[in-house]
Order: structure tokens, then C-alpha cells, then sequence
């Protein structure tokens, strides 16, 4: 979308969920960028993409590579709790999904 506006962008920047689509390859310079197609290990999905896929989350396809990445971002940090429904809304609420909603 080039805006920020849909997520479907997603990339991890250092751990955090970023929009590609407003984020300057300069500014990549000494990161650490993970992409959806870097998830997947040795031919074998990542836990979040085996979900996905598991649960028939994927629709078109279109908004799932940043829903992962999102979801991938939110598990990464170290919790004392299980994520809440409102953490889990606020951590995928930059992505659209034009199918759902």
C-alpha cells in the first residue's frame, strides 16, 4: 500500500514489528531483519506458520505473511503471562485483512 496503512508488509527489525513499505533500507544499516520467507528452517514452517496453516488461517493470503510476522513478533518477548485478548488485537491491529475484517 506504501502508506503503513495494510501491514502485509510486516518484517521483524530487530524484534520489532516494522512496515517495510515506510521503513528506508538505510535505516536497516546494522539491524537485524527477519522476513516470513526467513522463518521457515530447514524446509520445515516456523510454530506460528504451522498455526496459521493449521487452523486455516490464511484466507487469500494476501494479509497473512504480516499477520505472522506480527504474531511472531508479539510471542518473541518474554512474558510472565499468556498474551490477553486485548495484547493480542493491539499487537494485529496494523494489519488488514481484506477477506475477515
Amino acid at each position: 500500500c506504501c502508506v503503513g496503512e495494510c501491514g502485509a508488509c510486516t518484517v521483524l527489525v530487530d524484534g520489532t514489528a516494522i512496515d517495510s513499505c515506510l521503513y528506508l533500507a538505510a535505516w536497516a544499516e546494522g539491524k537485524e531483519i527477519r522476513t516470513l520467507e526467513g522463518e521457515a528452517k530447514g524446509g520445515k514452517l516456523s510454530h506460528v506458520q504451522q498455526a496459521y496453516a493449521k487452523s486455516g488461517a490464511v484466507q487469500c493470503g494476501f494479509c497473512t505473511p504480516g499477520l505472522i510476522m506480527a504474531t511472531t513478533a508479539m510471542l518473541a518477548k518474554p512474558r510472565e503471562k499468556p498474551l490477553t485478548i486485548t495484547e493480542i488485537r493491539r499487537g494485529l491491529a496494523g494489519n488488514l485483512c481484506r477477506c475477515t475484517g
